[in-house]
C-alpha cells in the first residue's frame, strides 16, 4: 500500500527543549522549514491549531503560494467558525495551493482549552457537532445549487458557494480521536483517520475499531490510517536511546524551571482526552515495545 510521510509546519523555532527566538508567527522560519520538507521529499506538513496560536489557514496559504509540491494538512476546530464560512475558506486555499489541501478536523479533547474560545459543549456533543459540520462542508464543496440545512447544531437556508475546490469531487478530510464517540464520527466521515503512535497490538485494535465504525455508518471502504510518531534519530540504537533520555531530561528541567508553556491548556499530567490517557498508560507500563 502507498505510504506518505507527514511533517510539521511550525510557525516559529521554539519547542519543549528550546525557547523561541522571535514572534509566534515567524514567516521566514515558517517558509524555510516548509521548504526543507519539500526539498527532502516529505509529502505533507500539518498546520496545527491552538487557541492562542497564529491562525493556521493564512499561514498555510502563505506557504502554499511559495512552494510547488508540498501537500497541506490544515487543522481546524469547528467551534471557531460557521461551516459555510469554513468551506469557502478551505475551497479558496485549495485554489491557492492548486489542489494540495487536506483538512484535519479537531473536535477538541480538553474542556478548558475549548472554553478559551467560547466552546462549552461536552466531549460527546462536540463529536456530534463535528460530524454534522464535516457533512455540511462536504456538501458546500460539491453542491452547485442553493440548499437548506436543519440540524442539531447548524441551521441555514438557501446557501450556495461561488468558490469551489480544485480537487474533485472535494479535498480530503482528516480526523482523529480514540474514544467510541470519535470512532463513530471519524468512521462515518473521514478519508484519513489519525492515531497516536502506540504499540503495534494496540494500534491494530484501534484500526479495527475505526473499520467497524465505518461499516456501521454504511461505508464500504474504511478510512486510511495516519500514525503520529516523534522519531529519535542517531547513528545507533544505543545512541538514540541516550538522546531520547537527554531530551526527556531537558523537558523536565525546563518544566521545573517554569519555562515550558502548555499552549493548549489544561493539566498535561491529567489529560481529559482518551488518546493522551492511553499514551500515559502505555508509558507507565513500560518504555520499550515491539521492534
Amino acid at each position: 500500500m502507498p505510504v506518505e510521510f507527514l511533517g510539521i509546519a511550525a510557525t516559529h523555532d521554539g519547542s519543549e527543549t528550546t525557547p523561541r527566538s522571535g514572534a509566534a508567527f515567524d514567516k521566514e522560519y515558517t517558509l524555510r522549514l516548509a521548504r526543507a520538507h519539500e526539498e527532502h521529499g516529505w509529502d505533507r506538513v500539518l498546520f496545527a491549531y491552538g487557541s492562542g496560536a497564529p491562525d493556521p489557514a493564512p499561514a498555510a496559504a502563505y506557504v502554499a503560494s511559495r512552494l510547488e509540491k508540498l501537500q497541506i494538512l490544515l487543522a481546524h476546530r469547528p467551534n471557531v467558525s460557521y461551516p459555510t464560512f469554513a468551506a469557502k475558506t478551505f475551497a479558496t486555499l485549495d485554489q491557492i495551493s492548486d489542489g494540495r489541501l487536506t483538512v484535519h478536523f479537531i473536535t477538541g479533547g480538553n474542556d478548558h482549552e475549548q472554553g478559551r474560545e467560547g466552546d462549552t459543549l461536552t466531549k460527546d456533543e462536540r463529536y456530534a457537532r463535528t460530524r454534522e459540520y464535516i457533512g455540511i462542508v462536504k456538501r458546500v464543496w460539491t453542491t452547485r445549487e442553493p440548499f437548506d440545512h436543519e440540524g442539531d447544531h447548524y441551521r441555514f437556508h438557501d446557501f450556495v458557494s461561488d468558490v469551489f475546490p480544485v480537487q474533485q469531487p472535494r479535498p480530503g478530510v482528516s480526523f482523529g480521536g480514540s474514544s467510541p464517540a470519535a470512532y463513530a464520527a471519524g468512521g462515518a466521515e473521514a478519508d484519513v483517520y489519525c492515531l497516536w503512535g502506540e504499540p503495534l497490538a494496540k494500534t491494530a485494535e484501534q484500526i479495527e475499531a475505526v473499520k467497524a465504525a465505518a461499516k456501521a455508518a454504511g461505508r464500504t471502504e474504511a478510512p486510511r490510517i495516519q500514525v503520529a510518531f516523534r522519531p529519535i534519530i542517531a547513528p545507533t540504537e544505543e545512541l538514540a536511546w541516550e538522546k531520547a533520555h537527554r531530551t526527556v531530561g531537558a523537558i523536565r528541567k525546563r518544566r521545573e524551571e517554569g519555562l515550558v508553556r502548555h499552549r493548549r491548556g489544561g493539566a498535561p499530567e491529567n489529560p481529559e482526552n482518551t488518546g493522551s490517557q492511553r499514551l500515559l498508560a502505555i508509558a507507565e507500563a513500560g518504555e520499550r515495545y515491539d521492534r
